[in-house]
């Protein structure tokens, strides 16, 4: 903090980590540094066996690998910082390194969440309209859709981003496991009304790509149940089982985080949908995909190459 004259000015905000365990923030390190380190690894093999097996370089696994990519670098924004903090004496950060955070956590964010709606589409057209499934989803549309949403993303964010810096800081000490907008700008010495609206269109954002990919998915379902033979069912659902289970962590973690408005928790159960939105969400992701049967084969031909050569060959 710097002091000039009367006048105080917050260079830098005090991270509170996990306010009731203070005390034991060395058993909340452990078990995050493993999660960090399961999720990192468990989405490079998912993303590494789509890129390296041929027979997975279609629309939907090229989906997948892109969320894999991007999961990679969404909890690297906020995860390393959370280990820091649980064992350094000295848990600050400065405005512009809780800007940045707060600017690549959610512009990350946001590419997933348009990934899903992207995925869900994708189901859609393939179920509900095989034959025109080809010419419709093209490798090409693919790559734009994919680009696109990224560069999206990150451009939408950025009038909020620069906003938030103009603001002036007062209380410098941000009850949260990761700096997000709330906390952040419930610290703000100025009217800060705006954040309702703000609000509102995150909350419009978001219940818009929620009714996209549940009104795909149910549209995939009913379809799917029309499908005369049992083995078809079972074959359609299996490429849209991992999607549903990542759609339902994904957005039943941000819903609870971030549609309840003024609504206030107990700071535990703060704590805890923080912890679901950011750690276990991601932490469950590339286990729902890899238990998907081509991708299981993929990622066996990635770990014992010479094996699988083998036993085809034979």
């Amino acid at each position: 903090m710097v002091r000039s004259n009367q006048t105080t000015t917050v260079t830098e905000f005090l991270f509170s980590g996990f306010p009731q365990f203070e005390d034991c923030s060395l058993l909340f390190f452990i078990p995050l540094f493993f999660i960090y380190i399961f999720i990192v690894i468990g989405n490079l093999i998912v993303f590494f066996a789509v890129r390296m097996d041929t027979y997975l370089h279609n629309p939907m696994y090229n989906f997948i690998s892109s969320f894999s990519f991007l999961e990679i670098w969404y909890i690297t924004a906020t995860i390393p910082k959370m280990l820091s903090n649980l064992i350094s004496e000295q848990r600050t950060i400065s405005i512009i390194g809780c800007l940045l955070q707060m600017y690549f956590f959610h512009s990350l964010g946001n590419s997933e969440g348009i990934s899903l709606t992207t995925m869900a589409i994708d189901r859609y057209v393939a179920i509900c309209n095989p034959l025109h499934y080809p010419t419709i989803m093209t490798s090409w549309l693919c790559t734009q859709l994919s680009t696109g949403s990224c560069i999206f993303a990150f451009l939408v964010l950025l009038p909020e981003i620069v906003w938030i810096s103009t603001l002036p800081f007062g209380p410098n000490q941000i009850h949260q496991i990761f700096y997000d907008f709330e906390p952040v700008l419930r610290s703000a010495c100025t009217d800060t009304s705006m954040i309702l609206v703000e609000d509102v269109i995150h909350a419009i954002a978001i219940i818009f790509s929620v009714l996209i990919i549940a009104l795909s998915y149910i549209r995939i379902i009913t379809v799917i149940l029309g499908i005369p033979s049992a083995e078809g069912r079972q074959k359609a659902f299996s490429t849209c089982a991992p999607h549903l289970g990542v759609f339902l962590m994904f957005c039943g973690s941000v819903s609870l985080m971030y549609l309840r408005f003024s609504a206030t928790f107990p700071p535990i159960l703060d704590t805890a949908i923080a912890l679901m939105f950011a750690v276990l969400a991601p932490f469950f992701n590339p286990i729902i995909y890899s238990l998907n049967k081509d991708m299981k084969i993929a990622i066996k031909k990635l770990s014992w190459p010479q094996k699988v050569f083998n036993a085809s060959a034979s």
